[in-house]
């Protein structure tokens, strides 16, 4: 969503009215790449049926909704892909999708274009095709979805590359700038790679440090991911690029950690409801409720609804939070609390602030030792569709 005083207003109404504005649906975990840093099971255990999601996608559109992105897995693989479009097209979303743009063809960009569909992110690791294909394990990955990108675009639909840094591509982010802007299209860098969706670290071996991060953050073409509320819009020039770290959220986000349960959630393709697909709290599932009695009545969503920023005990009082990109999500995946901090954002904090000419920043987590000897996730194993404990999570009000 494209931050301007109009959608600022409509974000900051459906934030107070607890209207799910923004919806993510994953509508399969299956998929025809392999990415090394992949958090997905990939073995179908029941995804919902056409039926099924398209009665869904009627109660989402009752409820509110308006931006609806597809996502997978890859999305191209169910069959019935065209047919749930050609639903949520009846139900006037505003409509995105996110593809490796394996099976994208001229006739399908046709039917994409028709079905309105607004805009399609397609990832893409490098300009260097035997490193994008050493990381999707698929060879000949990088051509295919290269090759979509024209194809989309002469169709009339706007393409966005999506890059997430790790280990293996760091050093080629500077080929991908290159080569979106050769094509015409935007992109961004995401420095987020989060654990298994069953809550395993393993993934976490790809995940770039902080220190090796600096050559990125310290990049002047790309622009900082959270924009200054203070500051005017003087220029009408697009921004092509950015890199966020753990996503980019309107101002009109007001001492609450991000749009997750407030107007925006996860669905995932076997019905269940998260506040967002890096905050692994189950709300509900739509196979057995209705997604307005778990919007409206769950009590995980009413316990997220309540965080604020203002009342984190270690955040609230960080000298440097001015600088952290926290996720709710990650914390509690990483650090095993809801409310707590944990030692990924504490160190990307430091590093910024060091580069923005603040001498010897040291976040409050690091200052008082929480993290030493402790392992990250250490806190928390169950995995995304398990419940929480009290003790995570902030007192419901009776």
């Amino acid at each position: 969503m494209t931050e301007t005083p109009i959608m600022d207003r409509l974000v900051a109404r459906t934030v107070e009215r607890h209207r799910p504005l923004s919806v993510h649906f994953d509508l399969t975990y299956r998929c025809n790449e392999k990415c090394v840093h992949c958090y997905l099971d990939h073995e179908d255990h029941g995804e919902m049926t056409a039926a099924e999601v398209c009665g869904a996608l009627d109660q989402l559109a009752e409820a509110g909704t308006l931006f609806l992105t597809f996502s997978g897995g890859e999305i191209f693989l169910r069959t019935d892909f065209f047919q749930i479009l050609e639903h949520a097209r009846k139900l006037h979303f505003d409509l995105s999708l996110k593809t490796n743009a394996l099976l994208i063809t001229p006739a399908r960009a046709t039917r994409l274009r028709a079905l309105g569909v607004r805009r399609v992110q397609i990832s893409i690791y490098s300009d260097d095709p035997s490193v994008h294909d050493a990381i999707t394990l698929a060879p000949g990955s990088f051509q295919r979805s290269l090759a979509a990108i024209p194809v989309l675009k002469e169709h009339g639909i706007v393409v966005k590359i999506a890059c997430p840094l790790m280990r293996q591509n760091l050093l080629a982010y500077r080929g991908v700038m290159a080569l979106a802007e050769r094509l015409g299209v935007p992109y961004t860098f995401d420095m987020t790679i989060t654990p298994m969706m069953d809550g395993g670290l393993g993934v976490l071996e790809h995940r770039v440090s902080g220190a090796d991060l600096l050559p990125v953050l310290q990049d002047p073409a790309l622009r900082p991911s959270r924009p200054d509320p203070t500051a005017a819009c003087t220029s009408s020039e697009p921004v092509l690029g950015s890199v966020t770290s753990s996503g980019i959220e309107s101002t009109a986000y007001h001492d609450i950690p991000c749009s997750a349960g407030h107007n925006s959630c996860y669905v995932s393709p076997y019905g269940d409801v998260y506040p967002c697909i890096q905050m692994p709290l189950a709300a509900g599932n739509l196979r057995s409720q209705r997604f307005a009695d778990i919007w409206d009545g769950s009590g995980e969503l009413a316990r997220v609804r309540a965080v604020r920023e203002s009342e984190l005990p270690i955040c609230s009082v960080c000298p440097i939070r001015q600088y952290c990109e926290r996720c709710p999500g990650l914390a509690l995946m990483e650090g095993g609390d809801l409310l707590g901090a944990y030692g990924r954002a504490c160190d990307l904090a430091e590093h910024k602030a060091r580069l923005a000419g603040v001498d010897n920043p040291i976040s409050t987590w690091h200052e008082r030792g929480i993290g030493k000897g402790l392992a990250n996730g250490a806190c928390f194993n169950g995995g995304r569709a398990s419940l929480l404990t009290e003790a995570v999570l902030p007192p419901q009000e009776t």
